[in-house]
């Protein structure tokens, strides 16, 4: 996997365990706070939209994950 897999994965996991956490309809429901999660995620991503920069990308990066396949 490469880094965008890579950041694809987390940010898809953090944004469904977030609504999970966070959704009062969900049966594992915690806190409404979880939603900033979920929040931050997307801005995160939006972020990354105009700028280009991912501190995910660097982490991975750092972590020897390939660029390209």
């Amino acid at each position: 996997m490469t880094v965008t897999d890579w950041i694809h994965t987390i940010a898809g996991t953090f944004i469904l365990v977030s609504l999970a956490l966070g959704l009062p309809i969900s049966p594992v429901f915690h806190s409404k706070y979880w939603l900033l999660l979920t929040a931050f995620v997307g801005l995160n991503l939006f972020q990354y939209g105009i700028t280009k920069f991912c501190p995910m990308a660097y982490i991975l990066r750092s972590l020897g994950v390939p660029e390209s396949r």
